[in-house]
């Protein structure tokens, strides 16, 4: 056993161990800092993914009949790194981060830990970690920290799908043991994000009982739109229990009038005697604004240029309504800068939780034992990574105001780009307001956006233009080792002259999430595209 004793680490707080492990973390950074170039986002070369690639892996692989060992394992994972993306300044797709490295030590003391969160007296560390992130990001959304609760979950698709068990179990207190009645019904933006689709699916709801709400202009859920529907819906006999408010959407950052839903929510309660319909916040992509929820605009101590503050102002505007939201979340995976997956979902009063929890005699190896006074019984999770230690890690290192920094620097950098872009391209346009993420579209002759979202064109027109976005979406992932751009197949719909049904709109994305993006970099990222996109008759600048 002495052989494989020495596979792990020490028991004892010996040297010797602990020296292979840091040799064995060197070889790793090692290998990956040296397949490094920061004008390329893959480290190394990029591999060719043919129609059989996946099949080849199937058969070449082997499991051997004796270990490889410790080092000669490791070596054989370098080979993983060829080809793959490393997030640095190329990177400008979406809200993937590159994670810091107070960030990276908190994930390697959670795996050393290797602590369950289900119940403290096997993940200490994650617990008290758990309640102290819970009770800091509280304060900056505005709950009552001795009344709130939260604990990390699977990103905030798992955050929208644990809202909604609180939300069936509120409206109907019986439907844990009966099962979901048949008449509920949920409420989202057109341009919510899937995750609340999937979690119709999985709560047995079903995807009919699933009402999208239009979108205004700037992208949030149209009120008047959703308590017309909200009125058809109990006319007809259903029962609304739950509303997604999404406080920066996946790919324009748009951002729903919380306040908003809340009066619609609570006039429509009133006037039809309903129960309670919970409000769940998916600030999955926007909540780090939240930080700047106690930032003096007037005194302005970070000296922020006006055209960020007056950004951030805006926000503000919104995200100081947060408390209103019956639950929320913080991707800290996304603007927070930490590793996969490290997400908190955020309950306003924790007295929710009763509802869906498991009596203790479920639970006989931790719910009713003598010891412990932690357990997360309530959630999907049985064994529960401790993504909270990362969490607050990053907490820690980057505080308050190195928070705002950083998400500053992300409007910062898109201003910039924005004024580069429509300067260069005459034949684009930007389709969102300004945020940590732009998105725009490419016009084959004038551009036509405002005919497009005043329904001034017809619906071929407007997928001209779809193809035409789609083919340089395609050229540009031609060179996405170069840089990479995002783009999406629905930024927002439209509703053309000649049309009874929405069209989507296809746009580019250039998403800023790395700190080594900067406005200095800019002019780069303009000359990616003018080489690899628009003719040069159609370039100025």
């Amino acid at each position: 056993m002495q052989h494989f004793q020495n596979m792990f680490p020490s028991e004892d707080g010996g040297h010797e161990a602990r020296f292979e492990l840091l040799e064995l973390l060197e070889t790793v950074l090692t290998g990956m800092d040296e397949l490094k170039d920061p004008s390329r986002l893959t480290l190394g070369l990029e591999s060719e993914i043919s129609s059989d690639y996946y099949q080849n892996i199937i058969d070449a692989a082997v499991l051997p009949e004796k270990g490889l060992g410790t080092k000669k394992s490791v070596e054989e994972l370098l080979k993983l790194l060829e080809g793959h993306r490393f997030l640095n300044r190329q990177y400008v797709a979406n809200a993937t981060p590159l994670p810091n490295n107070a960030s990276i030590a908190g994930n390697l003391l959670m795996v050393l830990l290797n602590g369950n969160n289900l119940w403290d007296v096997d993940g200490t560390a994650a617990a008290k970690t758990e309640v102290q992130i819970t009770s800091m990001l509280s304060d900056i959304v505005g709950y009552d920290r001795q009344k709130s609760a939260g604990f990390t979950t699977w990103g905030g698709q798992g955050a929208v799908f644990q809202s909604l068990r609180l939300a069936i179990a509120n409206a109907c207190p019986e439907a844990n043991q009966k099962g979901t009645p048949n008449h509920l019904y949920a409420f989202c933006s057109e341009l919510s994000h899937f995750s609340l689709y999937k979690s119709m699916e999985a709560s047995g709801i079903g995807t009919d009982h699933l009402i999208r709400v239009k979108a205004n202009r700037d992208h949030s859920m149209d009120l008047f739109d959703l308590r017309e529907k909200m009125t058809a819906v109990i006319e007809n006999g259903g029962l609304p229990i739950y509303v997604l408010a999404t406080l920066g959407t996946t790919d324009t950052f748009g951002i729903d009038d919380l306040a908003g839903i809340k009066q619609v929510t609570e006039e429509i309660e009133a006037a039809y005697g309903l129960p309670r319909i919970y409000i769940h916040a998916d600030t999955a992509m926007g909540g780090m604004y939240s930080f700047f929820n106690g930032y003096d605009f007037a005194e302005n101590p970070l000296r922020l240029e006006d055209d960020v503050l007056e950004t951030l102002s805006r926000y503000k505007s919104h995200f100081q309504h947060l408390k209103l939201a019956d639950s929320l979340v913080f991707d800290f995976h996304k603007l927070g800068q930490t590793p996969y997956t490290t997400s908190l979902f955020l309950v306003k009063n924790r007295e929710d939780f009763k509802a869906v929890d498991l009596d203790p005699d479920e639970t006989p190896y931790v719910g009713n034992r003598g010891f412990g006074s932690y357990h997360t019984s309530y959630t999907l999770e049985c064994s529960r990574m401790g993504s909270s230690i990362p969490i607050y890690a990053s907490l820690l290192a980057f505080g308050i105001q190195g928070y705002q920094q950083i998400l500053a620097n992300y409007i910062r950098v898109n201003l910039a780009f924005r004024k580069k872009l429509t300067a260069a391209f005459p034949y684009a346009a930007v389709t969102n307001e300004a945020a940590p993420v732009t998105t725009f579209r490419f016009y084959p002759r004038n551009v036509r956006y405002h005919d497009e979202i005043s329904g001034n064109i017809t619906e071929e027109e407007v997928r001209e233009v779809n193809r035409h976005n789609e083919t340089i979406a395609e050229a540009l992932g031609r060179f996405r080792n170069q840089t990479y751009f995002g783009s999406t197949k629905k930024q927002r719909y439209v509703y053309p002259s000649d049309s009874q049904s929405p069209v989507p709109l296809y746009v580019q994305k250039f998403y800023s999430v790395s700190p080594y993006t900067t406005v200095d970099a800019v002019d780069g990222y303009i000359d990616f595209l003018k080489a690899h996109v628009v003719p040069a008759d159609a370039i100025t600048g």
